[in-house]
């Protein structure tokens, strides 16, 4: 199952403190910041998902997260790449490259990155 957008805002707050509070959480939305009862229906979800789980300390829950950044960037991008791009990782390169404003010092530093993966592959 895929987060949805507000849930997705929160999973990048849990993510960035690793474990959490519900308040804690709540602090680190920009004004005007949601209701608690919106964000925790949210953690709730999230949990139900399998993207997140929490541990009881007292009356209060610290939640963590079961996936990783990471991991969770790479569904979503091979997800686009499969709907938007003919499941080509080359169409998809093709466009990023030639349709973003890279400079020319970002496009050799892709071109380094997927050289330094290449030399990786040959051992």
């Amino acid at each position: 199952m895929k987060l949805s957008k507000s849930e997705e805002q929160l999973m990048q707050y849990i993510w960035e403190r690793g474990k959490a509070f519900l308040n804690e959480l709540l602090e680190m939305y920009p004004e005007p910041k949601p209701a608690s009862t919106t964000v925790a229906t949210l953690l709730k979800r999230m949990t139900d998902k399998g993207y997140i789980d929490y541990e009881q300390l007292g009356r209060s829950r610290r939640y963590f997260p079961l996936v990783k950044k990471s991991d969770y960037f790479a569904r979503h991008i091979n997800g686009l790449i499969k709907k938007y791009f003919d499941n080509s990782p080359a169409n998809f390169a093709s466009f990023f490259t030639m349709e973003t404003d890279l400079s020319e010092e970002q496009l050799k530093e892709l071109q380094k990155i997927v050289e330094q993966e290449l030399k990786k592959r040959q051992k």
